[in-house]
């Protein structure tokens, strides 16, 4: 049967390509590995410059397979499931690489992007560490190829490809007709939740950041592989802070995109696979300190080795926890089911890499150098290490508890989640937060191998008693107020609040006195800063988060559901109800809920909210702004909620809107009521009376900021309910070039509509109407926070970010117009990244 309107010359297209790239990956990383293990320079030379034309291709036939699936989306080629499946014409063209990556298929290839980037620089810069690196790498181009290849062999399916066709993977029989896409409107679209700014960069920056892992692996494996035990630390440690550097933003952003589209009022959650990608870069952090160790001392190789093989394991168990379905229910993160096929590739995937990789280690294991000296606790190692090791068992903590249900599919025990899981995590990681801020404030004062212990405290002190100043004036002025958990947790908050001032105060000292001012050589030290204040922002922000929209004595309830995040129930009487036109208190400020307005997409709705705060004694308004949370209502009645948020320097005002009516569902049957009434004259309706209080002719100014350009007349009329509250109500006639039009108004809070309907015949009075909605009242359930200082999140990330770059720079020798030009474009695109956002 011929198919009108299809295009398969693009599918088949990007699918050869696929093809291509995987018979490339194959042949490089056969090259590769042959050429690192010749001793015949000449030979070695031959295969290698074999295995780079291989690599080559498949670089371009990578980027060709996502040119086609671009040209296949961008053009809404419903034909193809992918485009099918993820766009829509609604769609901002802003979102369409989001709508791209959404998909398995598009996330492995942008992985695999990233591979080719990282894989064209190591050709040109990794000289005799080429062969056994990028024999790794081209290892993993195969796998990822083989994830979007979708081919049979002897009966079995290899990976799902991004070019199947709609009509081939939904069943109906719509899709037998010739004319099928004439009969098919649009895609179903991007998930609502990703129609984001930060979901367009957080893929691309958190995919680098887990595609980089894999070059301290590659080097770790070219050093046992070429028994060079200890000369592959020095060329990768610059790649480890790259590593560190662009996983740590990417998964803020993640935290990023979560606080400005999720509704659980937070940046972290502690879902399982916020959890997947957090516990590799601890990993990397841990690795990359003992890596120094090892330069600068010769201890901690063999942890070195360790720490650089499981961070790039740990990605790939991410991947088989966030795109197998394992963790079912546990994430609103995770991929779907994605059928046997895929769960026994990537389970293939994450056991080639692994299991080879620390069988060598363990065989290599005592060939490895290590130093017979122990060291010893007066010296900067031994911190180092200590520090190392503790954010290695904090990985392990934390991948443990998130792989509950991997556990219990493979025991087929019952264990399961504590009914508090946030705190569940807290508790341990606030004891982190106190020994890593201690450790990250006092350890750089030591020297390598000795330190007088007078030399350090003499240099510690000052920062000692300013961090213990700094806290003690928090907790009398502005006290953490995180009481829920109990007294001991609260004390623990304070202690982790020290360490972490502590910290930042020590860090930029030594930069001072430790180093003289030495930018070029502090980039240790900037990070470290960085990160003590990220988390002295989280704790400050977290600590001392407050519900502003507390409403205890309601008018009505709407029953909260539970947050997929949390996974607790909202709690009602933290959420304000707030009537059409009808202003209410909420903490500082007098809130009132505007209107509302679609946007582009099918569903969504921007509900406009007017703030204001007002002096306390001369009731003059000091500020004024709008804020506009938006929903996507569904037809069963379901939403998605976006918030929207007002940012100050020292706090943020967060809100979302956590009930709001469907107007589909609540079409209004009512009719109205005409009455002709005079001046003084009386209407009565069921819940109160109206008085015409005058008619005003031409009227200057009007409630409805319509510009009058011809005659008209304004009702002005007082609307009185039974409770005695007091309303107006001004409904107009006038008349244009368009003719005659009626501007009917509403009383919200009356669920009443009010109409100039006309004059009497005998002119001596005039017709109003009115409709009492049968309805329910135009509302929206409002719930808003302050973050107080969240920006020193965002701030601390920035400058760590900076601090690494810093030091990979240095590590890499890089010239310094080479290392100015890197750092200031480093800079210059993370604040621009989140001024953008803000």
């Amino acid at each position: 049967m011929q198919f009108e309107g299809e295009h398969l010359w693009a599918g088949k297209a990007g699918h050869l390509f696929v093809l291509i790239a995987f018979t490339a990956s194959l042949l490089a990383t056969i090259a590769y590995f042959i050429a690192g293990k010749k001793n015949n320079p000449s030979e070695k030379l031959s295969w290698i410059r074999f295995a780079r034309m291989s690599f080559i291709i498949q670089v371009f036939s990578v980027l060709l397979v996502f040119s086609a699936i671009f040209y296949i989306c961008s053009n809404h080629y419903i034909e193809y499931l992918y485009a099918y499946k993820h766009t829509s014409r609604e769609l901002e063209f802003k979102y369409l690489f989001a709508s791209i990556w959404e998909d398995q298929g598009g996330s492995f290839l942008l992985w695999s992007i990233w591979h080719c980037v990282l894989g064209v620089i190591l050709i040109r810069k990794s000289k005799e560490w080429e062969a056994p690196v990028m024999s790794v790498i081209s290892l993993a181009q195969l796998f990822l190829a083989m994830m979007i290849m979708g081919v049979y062999i002897f009966g079995t399916k290899i990976g799902n490809s991004p070019f199947v066709l709609t009509r081939d993977e939904i069943p109906g029989p719509i899709f037998a007709m010739p004319n099928y896409l004439a009969m098919i409107k649009d895609g179903v679209g991007l998930n609502v939740l990703l129609r984001n700014y930060w979901m367009v960069i957080h893929p691309p920056v958190l995919f680098l950041g887990f595609a980089s892992t894999i070059i301290p692996f590659a080097y770790a494996y070219a050093g046992l592989q070429t028994k060079r035990y200890g000369d592959w630390v020095k060329p990768a440690i610059p790649w480890a802070l790259f590593c560190t550097a662009v996983l740590g933003v990417g998964i803020m952003m993640g935290g990023k995109w979560a606080y400005e589209s999720l509704s659980f009022g937070g940046y972290w959650a502690w879902d399982p696979v916020e959890n997947a990608s957090l516990v590799p870069w601890m990993i990397l952090i841990a690795g990359l300190h003992t890596m120094v160790i090892y330069k600068a001392t010769g201890h901690s190789l063999r942890a070195s080795y360790l720490f650089a093989i499981l961070t790039f394991v740990f990605i790939l168990y991410s991947t088989f926890l966030t795109r197998t379905g394992v963790l079912g229910d546990t994430s609103v993160h995770a991929f779907a089911e994605s059928g046997r096929p895929m769960f026994n590739l990537i389970r293939i995937f994450l056991g080639v890499f692994t299991l080879p990789a620390l069988l060598l280690f363990f065989i290599n294991f005592k060939k490895i150098p290590a130093e017979r000296r122990e060291e010893t606790t007066d010296s900067r190692e031994f911190w180092m290490f200590i520090g190392a090791l503790v954010f290695f068992l904090s990985a392990m903590f934390i991948i443990a508890k998130t792989s509950t249900p991997v556990i219990n599919a493979i025991f087929g025990s019952k264990l399961a989640p504590p009914e508090n899981i946030e705190f569940s995590y807290n508790k341990v990681m606030v004891l982190v937060a106190i020994i890593i801020g201690i450790l990250s404030a006092i350890t750089q004062y030591f020297k390598y191998k000795s330190t007088p212990a007078s030399s350090v405290i003499k240099k510690i002190a000052l920062p000692t008693i300013i961090a213990a100043l700094i806290t003690l004036l928090l907790a009398v002025f502005y006290p953490i107020t995180y009481y829920k958990e109990g007294w001991g947790f609260l004390g623990a908050i304070y202690f982790a609040l020290f360490a972490t001032i502590y910290a930042a105060v020590a860090n930029a000292a030594y930069i001072w006195t430790g180093l003289n001012g030495k930018l070029k050589s502090a980039g240790g030290s900037v990070a470290h800063l960085g990160f003590a204040l990220m988390i002295t922002g989280m704790l400050i922000s977290s600590g001392n988060k407050k519900v502003i929209s507390e409403e205890k004595f309601k008018d009505f309830v709407i029953q909260m559901g539970v947050d997929p995040l949390t996974k607790q129930q909202d709690n009602p009487a933290e959420n304000i109800n707030l009537v059409r036109h009808v202003s209410k208190k909420m903490g500082a400020y007098t809130v009132t809920y505007l209107n509302d307005s679609t946007g582009t997409e099918t569903g969504r709705r921007f509900y406009h909210l007017a703030f204001e705060r007002k002096d306390d004694k001369t009731k003059e308004i000091k500020e004024s702004f709008t804020l506009s949370p938006d929903v996507y209502l569904m037809k069963d009645n379901n939403m998605s909620s976006n918030p929207d948020t007002k940012n100050y320097l020292t706090h943020d005002v967060f809100t979302y809107v956590s009930y709001a009516l469907n107007p589909e569902a609540n079409k209004d049957t009512g009719s109205f009521t005409v009455s002709e009434v005079a001046e003084g004259d009386t209407i009565f309706y069921s819940k109160g009376f109206m008085v015409l209080d005058r008619v005003v002719k031409n009227p200057r100014s009007n409630k409805f900021n319509i510009p009058v350009t011809g005659p008209s007349v304004m009702a002005d009329i007082t609307v009185t309910a039974k409770d005695s509250s007091r309303y107006n109500a001004s409904p107009m006639i006038l008349v244009d070039s368009f003719g005659i039009n009626q501007v009917d108004d509403t009383v919200y809070a009356q669920n009443l509509f009010v109409k100039f309907a006309g004059v009497s015949t005998d002119q001596t009075k005039i017709k109003i109407g009115v409709k009492e909605s049968d309805t329910m009242i135009d509302f929206v359930t409002l719930k808003a926070y302050v973050f107080p200082y969240i920006n020193l999140v965002w701030i601390g990330l920035i400058i760590m970010a900076i601090g690494l770059v810093m030091s990979m720079i240095r590590r890499a020798g890089l010239s310094k117009a080479g290392g100015a030009a890197v750092l200031a474009f480093a800079a210059a695109a993370l604040f621009y990244m989140f001024l953008l956002a803000n």
